[in-house]
């Protein structure tokens, strides 16, 4: 079994979650999405990762429904919106995501990027908020290293359990400095979009000869080798999309997909490094 990913005294989850971003935007496809989250659940994916801003809630609603009956199996994750990341809007956004998610409590809520509020605040309110009994822990998302450095030197900073970033086999720059930091805090990654983002750059990446080739030998599709070698990465939790039920059952079998070192170099050597400091990517 790949590597599994624990957020300050949480238990054990598996390596790979599950996304959400875009689930919740149109009604047609609402039951697949249902049904695939708890297909999800049902094979040990059991972190579910949302957000206010997707679908204006849509996702959370979807979530709320998948996971009904079931909330005891789930890590359950929601994002804030940067300027509701302080004082009492940070408390009514909470509360309105929990009312979406017809549950009592986050396991973990995240600033899903950062804007204007200084980091002190949210801390300062994510704090509040665990005290309330209405999240677990709190992390941050789409934060390079130097606002990592900052939130590190800022009180209550330390407490912060994860960063969630964009990641995949071509969009390595944060091998450069954010990714060594984090592993050496011991502080997990969750890696949004590991198989890129819907585009040129995932056609690329999925019609790509040598990818082609090493899942042809090895008797598995580009996407599962995608995700094994996000995952194969120390303290690295991959969070995929997925909204129907084949999907996520491919997803879940990439946690069995075994990369050599070999492997690795070959699919590295296609989709190189940036090699220096790069802005974070993100979407």
């Amino acid at each position: 079994m790949a590597n599994q990913i624990s957020f300050s005294a949480s238990k054990p989850l598996s390596g790979i979650g599950q996304g959400t971003w875009y689930m919740g935007e149109k009604p047609s496809q609402r039951e697949d999405e249902v049904r695939a989250l708890q297909t999800g659940l049902d094979l040990g994916l059991t972190l579910i990762d949302t957000a206010e801003m997707y679908a204006d809630g849509g996702a959370e609603k979807v979530v709320g429904e998948a996971i009904s009956g079931r909330r005891n199996e789930v890590f359950l994750v929601s994002k804030v919106y940067p300027w509701n990341a302080a004082g009492q809007q940070a408390i009514a956004a909470c509360e309105a995501s929990l009312k979406r998610l017809k549950t009592d409590y986050l396991d973990l809520y995240l600033l899903h990027w950062r804007g204007d509020i200084p980091l002190q605040d949210t801390v300062s309110v994510m704090q509040q908020l665990i005290e309330q009994g209405k999240i677990r822990r709190w992390g941050v998302s789409n934060l390079d290293y130097s606002d990592m450095q900052e939130l590190w030197s800022t009180a209550g900073g330390r407490g912060c359990a994860t960063n969630q970033v964009l990641y995949h086999l071509a969009s390595r720059g944060i091998e450069h400095d954010l990714l060594p930091w984090c592993q050496q805090q011991q502080m997990p990654v969750m890696a949004y979009c590991p198989l890129a983002q819907a585009g040129r750059l995932r056609s690329g990446l999925m019609n790509h000869p040598a990818l082609n080739e090493l899942a042809k030998r090895k008797g598995v599709s580009v996407a599962q080798l995608l995700l094994a070698w996000v995952i194969h990465h120390d303290g690295v939790m991959a969070i995929p999309k997925a909204g129907s039920v084949a999907h996520v059952k491919e997803n879940a079998a990439a946690r069995e997909v075994v990369l050599s070192q070999e492997e690795i170099t070959l699919m590295e050597k296609a989709f190189p490094a940036p090699g220096r400091k790069t802005p974070l990517d993100m979407v």
